[in-house]
This record gives C-alpha cells, sequence and structure tokens, in this order.
C-alpha cells in the first residue's frame, strides 16, 4: 500500500518546495487587482481593508465567514435606467434579475481568476440566496456600507448607494480577499444625492420621509410582497382557507398568478419607485436639470398614477398614507411575516417595526422583564414619535410588563392570545392596560 508521501503529487510538492523559499506574499498590486476586475465585467471599483472603522460593525461577522480575509474587493454593475422606470414593473423586474445574476457571474469570474494565482477569494451572494434560518440579518456582508467605504458612492435619503457617475442605477457586490493591496479607496467627499425628494413623491407607501425617517415596515410588506414574509403570509392565507372559495376571498386570481410568477421566475419587486425616480449621478442628471417639468411628468407622474394594488399592515402609517396620498390605488391589507424567533430579535426589530405616526401623542417609558428560556430585561422609551430600546431597567417605568419568554413569543406570532398569557400569569403587567394597547399600535403586524 503507497504511504501519503510516495504519492505522486505529495511527491511533486514537496520537491516544489525544496526548490524555492516560502515567502510571504505580498500585497497584490491596485492597478492590476481592479483591471482584473473591470476584464471581469465590474463597471466600477475598490478596495478596503478589513480593520477600517467603517465597516467595523461587519467585522467579526465576516471573519467567521473567511477568517483568512485582509481586503474587501467592492465593485458595481450598472443597470439600464428605462426599464427600472416603466411603470410596467414585469420590465423592471427583469433589468434587476438580470444584472443580479451578472453581479453574481463578475463575482464568480473574479474569484476564479485569483484562484489561479493561488489566491484565495470568497465570492458574497449580491442578494438571494441568503441565510433565512437568520431573523433580522439574513445576509453574510452588508455590501452597502462596504461600497461606501471603498469610494463607490454615498447613501441617498432613499437608503440606497448613489454611484457619482452612474446614480443609483447599480447593483452591488463584494468579495473576501486573503491578500492585502498596495492602495486602498476612501470614501468620496460629496453626497451625489441632491435631496430632491423625488423619491419620497413617488414611494407608494411612504417609506421615506422628507425628514429622511426611513419606515421599513412599509417598504417590507410592499415592496417585497413575494419575498419572505409576504410569501409566509401566503402560505398561511393558504392553510387556514377551509376550500378553494374561501382562498380566493383572500388572494386575488392576479396575486396567485404573480406569486407563481415569482416561484418560478424570481421574486419580483411590486414598487422600487425610489431608484426609479432618483436624478443623481453625472450619466443620469441631464434630463432633470434641463427640464425638470419634463421629467417629473415622463418619469415620475406615470408611477404616481399608476393604478395599482398596495399591500399594507392594518393600522399602519402606510395604511394611512395611501388613502390620503394615492386614493385612486387599491389598498390590500395583509400581514407581514415577521417574526421573531427571540426575545434578543424581538428587542433588536421594535426600532425597525415601529410606526411614528401610530405613536403620536405617546410619552411612555416600558421595562420588559423576560424569563425562561431566555432571561432578558430591557427598557423601551417611546416619546415625540421615536423610539429607544436599551439593555436593562433604564428610569421609571410607566408600565412594566413580566413575560415567559416562549409565552411572549407566541403572542407575537399570533399562536396565543394575550388573554390567555394573562390568565395563567404567564404575562404580567404593572401600570395601566391602556399603555400596553398603545404599546401594541405603533407595531402592527
Amino acid at each position: 500500500m503507497t504511504t501519503l508521501n510516495e504519492h505522486p503529487t505529495v511527491k511533486q510538492f514537496w520537491e516544489i518546495q525544496e526548490g524555492q523559499a516560502i515567502l510571504a506574499r505580498p500585497p497584490l498590486e491596485a492597478a492590476w487587482l481592479r483591471q482584473l476586475c473591470l476584464d471581469a465585467g465590474a463597471d466600477d471599483v475598490g478596495f478596503v481593508e478589513i480593520d477600517r472603522p467603517e465597516i467595523a460593525s461587519q467585522r467579526d461577522e465576516i471573519l467567521s465567514v473567511f477568517p483568512q480575509t485582509k481586503t474587501l474587493i467592492s465593485f458595481v454593475c450598472r443597470m439600464n435606467r428605462e426599464p427600472i422606470r416603466n411603470p410596467a414593473r414585469s420590465l423592471a423586474n427583469l433589468e434587476f434579475h438580470h444584472t443580479g445574476d451578472h453581479v453574481t457571474d463578475v463575482g464568480h469570474k473574479i474569484v476564479a481568476a485569483l484562484e489561479q494565482q493561488g489566491i484565495r477569494a470568497l465570492n458574497s451572494a449580491a442578494g438571494f440566496p441568503m441565510e433565512m434560518d437568520r431573523f433580522g440579518k439574513a445576509w453574510v456582508v452588508s455590501h452597502k456600507p462596504v461600497a461606501v467605504a471603498a469610494g463607490l458612492g454615498q447613501m441617498g435619503i432613499h437608503r440606497n448607494v448613489i454611484h457619482p457617475k452612474f446614480g443609483n442605477f447599480i447593483l452591488l457586490g463584494t468579495i473576501l480577499l486573503e491578500a492585502e493591496v498596495t492602495a486602498s479607496n476612501q470614501p468620496i467627499n460629496y453626497n451625489p444625492c441632491l435631496e430632491c425628494k423625488l423619491c419620497v413623491a413617488a414611494c407608494p407607501v411612504g417609506a421615506i420621509g422628507a425628514d429622511g425617517h426611513f419606515n421599513f415596515s412599509a417598504c417590507y410588506t410592499h415592496n417585497y410582497r413575494e419575498f419572505m414574509g409576504g410569501f409566509i403570509n401566503w402560505v398561511e392565507n393558504i392553510a387556514d382557507s377551509k376550500n378553494a372559495q374561501d382562498y380566493h376571498r383572500k388572494v386575488s386570481h392576479a396575486e396567485s398568478q404573480s406569486m407563481w410568477q415569482s416561484l418560478s421566475f424570481g421574486a419580483n419587486y411590486k414598487a422600487a419607485y425610489c431608484m426609479a425616480v432618483c436624478p443623481a449621478g453625472e450619466d443620469v442628471i441631464s434630463p432633470f436639470l434641463t427640464d425638470r417639468k419634463g421629467y417629473l411628468q415622463e418619469v415620475v407622474k406615470p408611477l404616481q398614477e399608476k393604478q395599482e394594488t398596495v399591500f399594507v399592515v392594518p393600522g399602519s402609517d402606510a395604511e394611512a398614507y395611501v388613502s390620503q396620498r394615492f386614493p385612486h390605488k387599491q389598498i390590500k391589507r395583509v400581514g407581514n411575516g415577521l417574526r421573531p424567533r427571540s426575545i434578543a430579535q424581538f428587542l433588536r426589530g421594535l426600532p425597525i417595526a415601529f410606526q411614528r405616526g401610530q405613536a403620536a401623542g405617546l410619552d411612555a417609558t416600558y421595562h420588559f422583564t423576560f424569563t425562561g428560556d431566555e432571561v432578558i430585561k430591557a427598557t423601551v422609551v417611546i416619546r415625540d414619535k421615536t423610539i429607544r430600546v436599551q439593555d436593562g431597567h433604564v428610569g421609571t417605568a410607566n408600565l412594566h410588563l413580566t413575560a415567559d419568554s416562549q409565552t411572549w413569543l407566541k403572542y407575537l406570532a399570533k399562536e396565543q392570545h394575550i388573554i390567555w398569557g394573562l390568565l395563567r400569569r404567564k404575562i404580567r403587567i404593572k401600570g395601566s392596560p391602556r399603555l400596553l394597547l398603545a404599546f401594541g399600535r405603533c407595531f402592527p403586524s
């Protein structure tokens, strides 16, 4: 039987090693690496060291996925503008899907070329698929802050990265690289965002506030209706229906067909109008500056005037906004499928599910004490239509709630009524029950 050291491949390896010194890899030439990325199909590229402060919040997770990471390669691929702007969302979604596939292909080509050079690298997913078992942050790398750190743009008020030349008509990719690079990139020293507020005017659910506030829940519920939580809600509608007739009372034929299309060809976005109307970027700005009235008529108005179904959570800020701002659009009341699987996730999710319109006039401090599987104390302060979540009990509470953690999670998932928990003393409150009701109104789901 041949021993490992006698195997031809092993013998060849050691013969090569004996003939050359094993030296530490020198940093990669930035110009060479940039050209490699452009040749692979990227439209722009930048490099960020793993220890940069701008991505410090991601560092540990990145290293847990690829411990060898020394540099992040951020790159962008342009999308065609006209399909994204078109009211026919099938055209927009084809562009999203096609460019998304292109980003994945570019990342694959870059990693393959580096591997041929003996350089280890890993390209992360540009979008989906994601780690769906992780509620709240299913993505491995947050591409936007990496792109900003790499000098590929700045965040606009619509929460999209705006490239100085291509505008927001881009998709992002990130590669984790084991090597250092001779030169890195720094953020650009201005924001291409014009603060024109056209994204505010075009959003069908009012997710983008004129003051910069972003309503995550509103955007998630409508634009991502056929992704994740919306899909869960659709499946639950099927499971809860007594028969086909009962199902069709809950879900229209068009919704069923659209879901089939998403399952067959890739999940479709319902809007993304904020990207469609954005005039920022050197390649994009001309029509807006030379004929603003014409730009509004040609790009913005068709999206505002489109007759369409808008998906909202009952009692949410989005429902009130659509009724007032776009009465010609049809409101469909749905669940958003957001179900925290732990108390820690529940607390982290409060700021992104918070509805500030529903919190108008509320000024209260809540102390939460969770027992059982998760022993956690937390303070939630709702004041002036803002929310603050803190560890431990801070200040004087207007309402103190003590709950068994599993009972509370079942209540949030609508698997048990809160009355059941109160009667069995699995949930106890000290303070006015009205404050608990007011708290719940801030987080409709």
